[in-house]
């Protein structure tokens, strides 16, 4: 019964390790987001999105993801992740199960080419059709439901 009791206060000081531990990832995990506004004509939208800046997160982007929220998505920025001018992006929807529209984003900012609802799984090449300096990902028919469009402005923190 000693044994039982000693063992008590270990097994407390366990759990409150773990609970702290898992508070602190969910911080990190929110912390992790930024905010992005797209500016239409029928005035702004705002969004908090995750950001892929280095080649690993981009070349992952929302693949296997099926959790995205309507104001959610991620910014691929700086884009080529290894910094320099704007280049054309190619995306693909590999192991992607959920629609999404892909907007790729001139270096001023503004929208140079929506690829609405892309195909879930699908491995055929979507084009920018000219250089970008940024690519965002937001959840399949938003852009069309919010009345964005190319031209529009896009604008984040950072940028």
């Amino acid at each position: 019964m000693k044994f039982a009791v000693a063992l008590l206060p270990l097994a407390l000081c366990a759990l409150s390790a773990c609970s702290t531990g898992n508070s602190a990832a969910s911080s990190a995990s929110a912390a992790a987001t930024l905010a992005l506004t797209i500016t239409s004509s029928n005035g702004p939208h705002a969004f908090q999105v995750e950001q892929a800046k280095t080649a690993a997160e981009q070349e992952k982007g929302l693949m296997f993801r099926t959790d995205i929220p309507d104001n959610g998505g991620m910014l691929f920025w700086p884009y080529p992740p290894e910094g320099g001018a704007p280049k054309n992006a190619s995306f693909w929807m590999k192991n992607t199960p959920s629609p999404l529209d892909i907007i790729f984003i001139r270096a001023d900012g503004t929208i140079a080419h929506i690829a609405e609802n892309a195909i879930p799984n699908d491995e055929t090449p979507i084009l920018s059709g000219e250089p970008v300096g940024a690519v965002l990902e937001l959840k399949g028919g938003r852009t069309a439901a919010l009345g964005i469009s190319e031209g529009d402005k896009v604008t984040w923190a950072g940028k």
